[in-house]
């Protein structure tokens, strides 16, 4: 009994210290899933204590991260395709800055110094809210937790040819929606493979 007491006890630490440590990354991925602050929080909420059923299983097995990231994600594509209809009323509500405290602070919040920049990530925001959930969980995963197209493909569990084609299909939409982000694009070949330095 004190043994089952020790591991449990175990487990407990160990999640709350993932918590403290990963919460605020998970928080950002979340916002860039669903463009949403609120809806944000409650997906990470979700996907914690989703991960916290299991975490003693979940640890055992290495790294927790990619486990509770795909709970993220997953919980995000079964909520948006069980909304009839889905409002997003705050596009994107705030962009991140690493040096604060928040992972919430917004626009308004930095020196005008960093204006152009967040008018860029406005730009972003609010083009990535006109692509599909799958699209902008691929996108999000690929380029901005900087996942591998085979750890992203694990992390939905879809296949590598749907994360291809989804992030094909992503871009070209992104090219549509707002070409003045094409100044952030990779340099490419005249066969139009980009140029990797």
């Amino acid at each position: 009994m004190l043994g089952r007491r020790s591991a449990a006890d175990g487990a407990e630490e160990s999640f709350r210290a993932f918590v403290v440590a990963r919460r605020p990354a998970l928080l950002r991925t979340a916002w860039l899933l669903t463009g949403s602050r609120d809806d944000a929080e409650d997906l990470v909420q979700t996907a914690l204590v989703r991960a916290a059923r299991h975490w003693a299983r979940v640890v055992a097995a290495g790294d927790p991260e990619p486990y509770v990231r795909r709970v993220l994600v997953t919980a995000h594509v079964s909520a948006w395709r069980t909304a009839s209809r889905r409002v997003v009323t705050t596009p994107l509500d705030g962009a991140f800055d690493a040096t604060r405290d928040g992972p919430f602070e917004g626009p308004a919040d930095r020196p005008s110094a960093d204006s152009e920049r967040a008018d860029d990530r406005l730009v972003l925001a609010a083009a990535l809210a006109r692509l599909t959930p799958r699209q902008r969980a691929v996108l999000v995963l690929r380029f901005y937790e900087d996942l591998t197209e085979t750890q992203t493909a694990a992390a939905l569990g879809i296949g590598l040819g749907t994360v291809k084609s989804q992030t094909r299909h992503a871009l070209a939409r992104l090219r549509d929606v707002a070409p003045e982000l094409a100044a952030f694009a990779p340099a490419r070949t005249p066969d139009h493979e980009e140029v990797t330095s």
